[in-house]
């Protein structure tokens, strides 16, 4: 292997082997927080600028497609549960749903720059980019590296953990969602862009549709179905927004 990859295998195996530890010894809720110092230190290793790591503003029109994404794709599979029959709103407490919203699609946007972001498309991506690999395969690379690092918080005993035949479905639909930030982290060359994205996407999906076996303010039981993550529809509709932004401006980038 080249050599050059070191540094971003060795970074991402350690983040997956001490959040794994996390998960598997009830830290789940402070797993993320070890991403910080970790992106932290191995920049100052590299010696990257911030541009490097993506610490400059994007164009307008991207944070458009930031918070497009969450809203289309998320609205899109309540209203065909809407339609289904498959939203039960009896017990739903709006007040605190709203609430969450609001604190996770603003502070959380902090958060996730600082841990998730800050890491896979922050410092990993410089990484892989100073190890020579194309913008397709840095692509590739950190949204895998995404999706392997989420497997321990669903495949645990962590209370975000899903059924078992849930598993590939929830991987396929991270993926599909790591690439959608990696894409407009391609477009803008920025990682604020993704970090407001990934955080309005939580904002709404943990609020409306909930986390492993609870349910959110929607009601929505059949999760294998309806679920955004975790259901067979979510990986219907996170597919083609992927495929649409992918032909439309990815291939675009220089």
């Amino acid at each position: 292997m080249d050599r050059r990859m070191w540094p971003a295998i060795g970074g991402m195996l350690v983040a997956i082997a001490i959040t794994t530890t996390m998960d598997a010894t009830g830290y789940t809720m402070f797993s993320a927080l070890p991403l910080f110092p970790l992106a932290a230190l191995f920049w100052l290793l590299q010696r990257f600028s911030r541009r490097d790591v993506g610490l400059v503003w994007g164009e307008l029109h991207h944070y458009g497609w930031a918070l497009a994404y969450p809203i289309l794709v998320l609205g899109c599979i309540a209203g065909i549960a809407l339609l289904a029959g498959a939203i039960d709103t009896k017990g739903a407490n709006w007040r605190m749903a709203f609430i969450n919203m609001g604190m996770m699609s603003t502070v959380g946007t902090v958060a996730v720059l600082l841990t998730e972001e800050g890491f896979f498309r922050g410092w990993l991506w410089a990484s892989l980019e100073r190890a020579g690999r194309s913008k397709l395969q840095v692509l590739i690379w950190s949204t895998l590296a995404f999706t392997a690092w989420h497997i321990s918080a669903i495949s645990l005993d962590t209370g975000f953990d899903v059924p078992l035949d849930e598993i590939p479905i929830y991987l396929v639909n991270a993926t599909l969602i790591g690439g959608v930030f990696g894409i407009l982290r391609m477009m803008s060359g920025s990682v604020l862009v993704p970090s407001l994205c990934h955080a309005v996407w939580n904002a709404i999906d943990y609020p409306l549709f909930g986390f492993g076996e609870q349910a959110g303010a929607l009601g929505v039981e059949a999760t294998h179905i309806y679920g955004p993550e975790v259901g067979v529809l979510g990986v219907a509709v996170n597919l083609v927004f992927v495929a649409y932004i992918w032909r439309k401006y990815a291939t675009k980038v220089d």
